[in-house]
């Protein structure tokens, strides 16, 4: 009788999941080969596919300086030979920006790549164009450039058209999207998943499929369309067992964490057993994947854990496994991360639920610098906002509220966001009149009723005509004396 390598209950080889505990049972999961929990990139390069079979190009599974060092010096010999006897450096050009990408150089990385590029343009080697603009994209999208990322991932596409690869073109189409991702345009990110996804089952590339509705899945989320999220999670999963493929269950495991989550109050306990189920996955895997995998792997499960401790009242464990998350990004990231930007917000949020205001905003303004290297504008004017609440509610320092609030103010305006502007110059007006600035008050109940009305909010918009009311009935009391 065959037994589940995690409660020990005896289970048919024919189940997907053990009956007792729930987790999959993925064969021979103790003595899984590396090349199986070689995990989906965010960004997928595709610079192996071209080279020596087994090379780890721009993975960084495993780092060692020595023996990277000791192959750079190899190949600045040849470098230096080939430019001494007028070869093309191309492809030496683009290894060592590989060996610097290992070490996390990427400054160095992104110099050695538009050296590469300009000899491939000489030679007109389209293949070789097409990876260098994409690893130049990943680098990009990586230190936060996002609009060189996506200037070079679609170089990279404009290629592809002419030689019709479509592995590669499912490849750069996901990169595409993920960029798009990150900088919030859900429109756009999906309009690439979707073109990799179709043309992925038209060409039945099933892994290729697989991958692209992995990402898509974010986006599904972030629009609260959980019925095709959990078709997608499903298909997936099956496939990821079929295939003994763990990291593929790992990754689609925490998805199914983060949806249960938002799924809500009643779906909570759903979600945590997925998350503490992985968390034991990766664990029973560590000894075969290096330090920098591992807490790719963990960060978000241990984020969701936090949200769900939180929400729980458990809350020396959700503090725990919020800053847990937050050394994981801070390990595998190495330079600063706008997901480490995510982990800084989620730890604001906890301190300020609990009512420690100095935490919080110290929290909130680490977030807020994260947000600003990565020039995520909506982000740093909600870190701004979320400061001003805590300075008005709570410490009740109004002229650092007001400073707050104007700044996050002036950026909301810019990007046109109408409802959030409305209600800050609600607060504003609320400020005012407890400083009996009534001129100001008046002010910005006027601006915030005037956006009110356009945005067709009578709730609101009634509640601003009471304010202006009262302020005139006190304006007129005063008046009198």
């Amino acid at each position: 009788m065959n037994k589940c390598p995690f409660c020990r209950s005896p289970v048919e080889i024919s189940w997907s999941y053990c009956r007792n505990c729930n987790k999959p049972l993925i064969t021979n999961v103790d003595i899984l080969s590396n090349n199986r929990v070689r995990p989906i990139p965010d960004g997928t390069s595709i610079y192996a596919n071209d080279f020596v079979e087994g090379e780890e190009s721009f993975d960084v599974n495993m780092i060692d300086d020595e023996t990277i060092e000791y192959e750079l010096s190899q190949l600045e010999i040849q470098l230096t030979d080939s430019e001494r006897i007028g070869h093309n450096m191309g492809n030496l050009l683009l290894k060592k920006a590989s060996l610097f990408y290992k070490k996390r150089d990427f400054s160095n990385a992104l110099k050695n790549l538009e050296l590469a590029l300009e000899n491939f343009k000489e030679e007109e080697n389209l293949m070789n164009l097409i990876i260098t603009h994409n690893e130049i994209g990943l680098i990009h999208e990586e230190t936060g450039f996002f609009d060189q990322a996506i200037y070079h991932f679609d170089r990279a596409l404009s290629f592809i058209e002419e030689i019709d690869d479509n592995i590669k073109k499912i490849q750069v189409l996901n990169n595409l999207g993920n960029v798009y991702h990150l900088i919030n345009d859900l429109e756009n990110a999906n309009k690439y998943y979707q073109r990799a996804l179709t043309l992925a089952d038209d060409e039945n590339l099933e892994l290729e499929a697989v991958k692209t509705a992995s990402n898509m899945v974010e986006i599904l989320l972030s629009l609260e369309d959980y019925d095709r999220v959990k078709r997608i999670l499903k298909r997936n999963l099956d496939f990821f067992i079929q295939t003994d493929d763990i990291y593929g269950v790992i990754q689609t495991r925490t998805k199914y964490g983060k949806m249960f989550y938002h799924l809500g109050e009643e779906y909570y306990d759903q979600s945590f057993n997925y998350l503490t189920g992985t968390v034991e996955l990766i664990n029973g895997i560590k000894n075969n994947i290096s330090i920098f995998i591992r807490k790719k792997l963990e960060w978000e499960c241990f984020l969701y854990l936090g949200y769900l401790n939180t929400v729980w009242d458990n809350d020396l464990e959700a503090e725990d496994y919020l800053l847990k998350s937050l050394e994981a990004v801070r390990t595998f990231e190495i330079q600063e991360n706008i997901k480490e930007g995510i982990v800084l917000e989620s730890i604001a949020k906890f301190y300020s639920l609990k009512g420690e205001d100095r935490k919080a905003i110290d929290y909130f303004s680490y977030s807020k610098d994260i947000y600003q290297k990565f020039g995520d504008k909506l982000k740093i004017a909600e870190m701004k906002y979320h400061v001003a609440k805590i300075f008005q509610e709570y410490i009740q320092n109004n002229e650092k509220a007001i400073q707050y609030y104007e700044e996050a103010l002036e950026i909301y305006e810019n990007l046109n966001k109408s409802k959030i502007g409305a209600d800050i110059h609600n607060k504003l007006g609320d400020i005012y009149v407890s400083k009996q600035l009534y001129d100001l008050a008046r002010s910005n109940f006027e601006i915030a009723k005037k956006l009110y009305t356009e945005l067709e909010d009578e709730y609101n918009q009634a509640i601003i005509d009471g304010k202006i009311d009262s302020l005139k009935e006190t304006e007129n009391h005063n008046a009198t004396f």
